[in-house]
């Protein structure tokens, strides 16, 4: 087994194969995360049973792709023309494997397999509740990226499977430290530096590290997997959302929308953006994107309407609409000859922005409140255009951390102007949100801030480092 990083993941792994009982187990999460290979390698490839849907397949397709497994783990050589026949055949070669030890039953890309007017649903419904349940022996494992299809038809079932999964596992991308473990196991040693620079084009996603090039700089590698004409990551993004969601030209007409907007919109402000009505349908494609991590929803602080504000929090996706989108073809060295430019500056302020919020574990460790209570959420005055807090804190302890986000290529200086600056911004916040706790200024930077006269401002600071 060689498994970089999801110890977690592992642990509930090896409570499911000691349990005394059958389970049924969801793994599910983002498009290329790790899904299929989290499970193969932990059962180094062996079960007792395994099938892989059929992208867009026929019904008549994905039952002959399901017989040819039968045939291959248990010697069956009907192929059947029903899902019941398929579940029936299944049930019967796993009766006759049955030796008292746990049998793994692995159905990978499982949404794939419920092709329309298939019945699929039903007839799986039948073999976990009328065998597979009562067996105590097996290990029922289905996967996929469609999250929705798995939430919706699996997860949130209200008919036959309701409350049937016992595990579910949401398989997350990669932290920077996870990250940094990944590359040093492929023989790649970058600096931190570069690794929050490479986590701020493609996020934590294994599929997307894994095609990294250790005798390449990252900026080369960058131009080799999406600037080169076919690089290996070209034509990522028309394969992203085409394989996950049904209605794919809306989703991402709001990812679009979102990633020009970086404090967020609300659904209302994205039904405007896109012509998309604000609508049930609106409302579901928000859910699909936020349970398959594309979009993040949050509040703003003192929001008693509770109107959710999103912001797309899928870093491919952004890198995508700012530098892909109207680029490929045009420089293949690219990013190795836009080294600094506004538009990456930009980018680089928003993107890294995204990553301290996909580490608050890590930035509550460094600031002593990893078991204090908090909410995070984010600021903006209703009175002085331009002034906000992009993460905002708040301590079950009566303290409020106020947190700006910079990322630098060297110690970040506060000078006397932007000193006025957060002065003025943390009185605005406390007169207009009438707040009675104590406020701490938190700087959260790549290298930390040069001591000079005004970085005595901030009560605390969280380098790069302490990401990881």
């Amino acid at each position: 087994m060689h498994i970089v990083g999801r110890k977690k993941e592992i642990l509930r792994l090896d409570r499911f194969v000691e349990s005394k009982r059958s389970d049924f187990v969801v793994v599910y999460g983002r498009r290329r995360v790790g899904k299929t290979y989290l499970i193969r390698e932990y059962f180094d490839n062996t079960f007792d049973f395994q099938v892989t849907g059929i992208c867009d397949g026929s019904k008549e397709m994905q039952l002959a792709n399901f017989g040819l497994a039968l045939q291959k783990y248990f010697g069956e050589s009907r192929v059947p023309r029903t899902w019941l026949d398929a579940f029936s055949l299944l049930q019967t070669g796993l009766e006759k494997k049955n030796t008292g030890e746990k049998l793994v039953v692995f159905l990978d890309e499982m949404p794939w397999m419920d092709s329309q007017k298939s019945d699929f649903l039903r007839a799986f419904e039948v073999f976990w509740n009328g065998y597979a349940a009562w067996d105590n022996n097996i290990l029922l494992i289905v996967c996929g990226s469609a999250t929705t299809w798995l939430t919706d038809n699996i997860l949130n079932n209200v008919g036959g499977l309701y409350n049937r999964a016992t595990g579910r596992i949401f398989l997350e991308p990669f932290t920077l430290g996870e990250t940094e473990e990944f590359l040093n196991d492929k023989g790649i040693v970058w600096s931190r530096y570069d690794i929050i620079q490479l986590y701020m084009v493609m996020g934590g996603i294994p599929f997307y590290l894994s095609h990294l090039q250790k005798e390449l700089s990252l900026a080369q590698n960058i131009d080799e997997l999406f600037f080169k004409p076919h690089g290996k990551l070209w034509n990522e993004f028309n394969n992203l959302y085409a394989t996950l969601f049904k209605n794919a030209d809306a989703h991402v007409k709001v990812v679009e929308a979102l990633s020009q907007k970086n404090k967020g919109l609300t659904k209302k402000e994205i039904s405007e953006a896109t012509k998309l009505p604000e609508n049930g349908t609106l409302t579901k494609i928000l859910d699909n994107l936020s349970n398959s991590g594309f979009i993040r929803p949050y509040n703003y602080y003192g929001n008693k309407k509770k109107q959710m504000t999103y912001q797309l929090a899928d870093y491919y996706t952004l890198f995508y609409f700012r530098f892909l989108k109207d680029q490929n073809g045009k420089d293949e060295n690219y990013w190795q000859n836009t080294l600094d430019n506004p538009a990456k500056r930009a980018w680089c302020g928003y993107s890294f922005e995204q990553v301290c919020k996909d580490h608050i574990d890590k930035i509550k460790d460094k600031l002593g409140i990893a078991g204090v209570l908090t909410e995070r959420s984010s600021w903006s005055s209703k009175g002085k255009p331009g002034a906000q807090i992009d993460l905002v804190i708040e301590r079950r302890d009566r303290i409020i951390d106020l947190c700006e986000m910079k990322f630098s290529q060297s110690e970040f200086a506060i000078d006397k102007e932007y000193d006025l600056i957060l002065r003025n911004k943390a009185e605005t916040f406390r007169t207009e949100t009438k707040t009675k706790k104590a406020l701490h200024l938190v700087f959260i930077t790549t290298y930390g801030l040069k001591r000079n006269m005004y970085s005595g401002i901030a009560q605390a600071e969280v380098k790069g480092d302490d990401l990881f």
